[in-house]
């Protein structure tokens, strides 16, 4: 069951990076929305990359809800953060992006903290939850729909920024309710349980969130402040009331991956640029005009200064 768990987790951080890249591409060929609205998520299903992209965040989510019957949820939602080199990797490999040299850094800080949280936890099966916290579940939903709403209207990194955090927010109530779930003894107690819908709700939300924070240029940005907000909520949760364990002697290990964890990928909101999924740059032409009834181009120069003559009819 620990190999298991452990080979879930690799297969999960593969899938969620490739769903960023695919879902990105899709929210940046989408009209821009400045409002909280769900037809966003019916004009995305409409493009081949963004149904690709869900199909490998499903994938994810299902291999995370394995996990997660034996894996603390301290290093499920952080390894959920490493996704994000995933996504970086295959976004210069394949779409060109240019990654700045601080970009790179972060990303390599963020897997050794990814590296010593996988050291530190202790794979054991949750407790069940109460009354209090189902209730906590629902308000929490309420809440981060109602921000949403307002932080829709932001523009540019910031807008990715606020919207990615509600994402993050979204996932990790939806991370605490499956951590319990995911330990129903039968198809029937798992269907009649309420931290079922209460998950699928949660992930709605946050998945047109996200998309909207994909919409306003980085990709770096939404994803990781969507990991950044949503790590912490979920790791005090499960120390505190679902029986996560570390293994004894390496709760300085726990501390120091998970703070360097959540650094890296707050710094990475701070830094982020907006990418381009354009596979190369379209060559820039100044027109020269001569003067007459009409302006009629005769000649142009490109970007390298070379001129050239252009046809007449």
């Amino acid at each position: 069951m620990v190999s298991a768990g452990w080979c879930l987790l690799a297969a999960m951080i593969v899938a969620y990076g490739v769903a960023n890249l695919l879902q990105s591409v899709a929210a940046t060929r989408t009209t821009l929305r400045h409002s909280f609205d769900p037809g966003l998520l019916l004009r995305l299903a409409c493009q081949p990359a963004y149904l690709a992209g869900l199909g490998c965040q499903a994938l994810g989510f299902g291999l995370a809800f394995l996990a997660r019957r034996d894996l603390p949820l301290f290093l499920v939602q952080a390894a959920v953060a490493a996704g994000l080199g995933v996504t970086a990797l295959l976004g210069v490999l394949l779409l060109r992006w240019r990654l700045p040299a601080s970009e790179v850094v972060l990303l390599v800080l963020l897997l050794v903290g990814i590296t010593a949280l996988v050291l530190a936890a202790r794979p054991a099966h949750s407790r069940p939850i109460g009354p209090a916290v189902l209730f906590a579940l629902v308000a929490a939903l309420a809440l981060v729909a109602m921000l949403g709403a307002v932080a829709v209207r932001l523009r540019g990194v910031p807008g990715s920024v606020a919207l990615g955090a509600l994402a993050g927010l979204a996932f990790s109530a939806a991370a605490i309710a499956a951590r319990p779930l995911a330990s129903a003894d039968s198809f029937g107690e798992f269907a009649r349980d309420p931290l079922l819908y209460l998950l699928v709700a949660h992930s709605v939300v946050g998945q047109l969130l996200l998309g909207l924070a994909m919409q306003r240029g980085s990709t770096t940005a939404a994803v990781a402040a969507m990991d950044a907000a949503g790590a912490l909520p979920a790791a005090v949760v499960g120390l505190l009331l679902l029986d996560d364990k570390i293994w004894p002697g390496r709760e300085w290990l726990a501390a120091l991956g998970f703070l360097l964890t959540l650094t890296t990928v707050i710094a990475l909101t701070r830094y982020a640029q907006p990418q381009s999924h354009r596979k190369g740059r379209a060559p820039s032409y100044r027109f020269l005009y001569r003067k007459g009834p009409l302006l009629t181009p005769v000649a142009y120069t490109s970007a390298s200064g070379r001129r050239r003559r252009t046809t007449r009819s």
